[in-house]
C-alpha cells in the first residue's frame, strides 16, 4: 500500500523527521528557508494541499480555515504550543483532528529570560556602545557609572508558573535568587500578585494572554512594584498596559524592563521605548533555537504515528473528533 502524504511547511529537524518519512511521503517546504518568508492563507494552501495529494498538513504559520476544511484531511499538525493559526472550531466541524507542540520553547524562552534579564541588571547593552563609541572614558569612569546590585540574594517574582515559568524558576535559583510566583492555575504558586509585586527585585512575566490577563500590569499594578525593581517580559506585550510602562520608566520609579515582544512585532525608531538606556528589547525571539526544532518535530511525529495507527494522540487541542 502507498503511504499517505504530508505536506510540511513547519522548520522540522532531527532524528524525528527520519522517522516520520518511513510512514508518510514528506513534501518537505518550510517557511523559514524562503527570503522573504512565504507564507500561505487559506486558498493558496488548500491549492497546494490539492495539488500535492497530500492527507497530512504540517505547518507552523500558514493560515489554516476556511478551504483547507474542504479536503479529505486525516490531520492538522501545528507545530505551536497554541495552534493560534489554525481554525480549531473549523477543523472540528470538518471531524479533522488538530495536534500541537506545547511546551516545545520552554527552555529556549527560559533561557532568553535569563539573558534579557542579565543584560539589563548588568548594564550590558550601554557598556558595549560605549566600546563601541569610543565614550569609555569621559566626566565618570565606567565602574562609576555602571555599579549596582548583584542579582544573587534578590528576589524574583514569576507571574504564570507553566512551562516556561518552571523552566525559569530553577535557573534563577541557580543564580542565588529567592524566587516566588503567582498562578491562580498551579497550586504550586505561592504569592496572590499584589504580595509578589511588593517584594519582588524582578518581576518576570510567564502568562498566557486572556481576557482576565490582558494588560494586567496597568499603571496600578507598576506601582505597586519595588522602587527601581525590573521588569521583564519574554511571554507577550499584551499583558502589560505600553503607556503604563513607559510611565513608570520616565518617573524613575522602575529601574528597567527588558522585553522579547511588541504589539505588532516592531517598532518606530521614534517609540519612547527605543529611547531609553535602562529598556533591552529583542524582536520575539525567544524560541528561535533549533533545538525547539527538533523538540517540536518529536511531538509532532509521535502523534502523527499515533493518529496513523488508529491510537489517541498525546497533544490534540479537538480530542471530541476522535471518536
Amino acid at each position: 500500500m502507498s503511504r499517505p502524504r504530508a505536506f510540511v511547511t513547519a522548520p522540522l529537524r532531527g532524528p524525528a523527521l527520519e522517522e516520520l518519512r518511513k510512514v508518510v511521503e514528506v513534501i518537505f517546504d518550510p517557511w523559514l528557508e524562503y527570503t522573504p518568508i512565504r507564507l500561505y492563507g487559506p486558498d493558496d494552501l488548500a491549492a497546494e494541499l490539492r495539488e500535492s495529494g497530500a492527507e497530512i498538513l504540517i505547518c507552523e504559520a500558514d493560515f489554516c480555515s476556511g478551504a483547507v476544511f474542504d479536503l479529505p484531511l486525516k490531520l492538522i499538525a501545528a507545530t505551536r504550543g497554541n495552534p493560534t493559526n489554525v481554525d480549531v472550531a473549523g477543523a472540528t466541524s470538518a471531524g479533522i483532528p488538530v495536534v500541537s507542540a506545547p511546551e516545545r520553547n520552554a527552555d529556549a524562552v527560559a533561557e532568553m529570560t535569563v539573558a534579557l534579564l542579565m543584560a539589563l541588571a548588568r548594564r550590558v547593552i550601554p557598556g558595549h556602545r560605549d566600546m563601541v563609541n569610543g565614550t569609555v572614558f569621559g566626566e565618570t569612569l565606567p565602574y562609576q557609572r555602571y555599579r549596582t546590585w548583584q542579582l544573587a540574594g534578590r528576589t524574583a517574582g514569576l507571574v504564570g508558573l507553566g512551562a516556561v515559568g518552571r523552566a525559569v524558576k530553577w535557573r534563577l535559583e541557580g543564580l542565588g535568587m529567592t524566587v516566588i510566583s503567582h498562578d491562580p492555575y498551579v497550586g504550586d504558586a505561592s504569592h496572590e500578585l499584589g504580595d509578589l509585586l511588593v517584594q519582588a527585585d524582578v518581576v518576570s512575566m510567564h502568562a498566557n494572554v486572556t481576557a482576565d490577563t490582558q494588560q494586567m500590569m496597568n499603571e496600578a499594578r507598576f506601582a505597586q512594584m519595588r522602587p527601581e525593581a525590573l521588569y521583564i517580559n519574554t511571554a507577550r506585550a499584551g499583558l502589560h498596559d505600553v503607556d503604563a510602562l513607559i510611565a513608570a520608566l520616565k518617573s524613575g520609579h522602575l529601574g528597567g524592563a527588558a522585553l522579547d515582544h511588541v504589539d505588532g512585532e516592531s517598532l518606530p525608531v521614534e517609540h519612547p521605548l527605543l529611547q531609553m538606556d535602562n529598556v533591552v528589547i529583542t524582536p520575539h525571539i525567544g524560541g528561535a533555537t533549533y533545538d525547539v526544532e527538533i523538540r517540536q518535530t518529536e511531538m509532532i511525529v509521535a502523534d502523527v504515528k499515533a493518529i496513523l495507527a488508529g491510537e489517541r494522540p498525546l497533544n490534540c487541542v479537538n480530542p471530541e473528533v476522535l471518536s
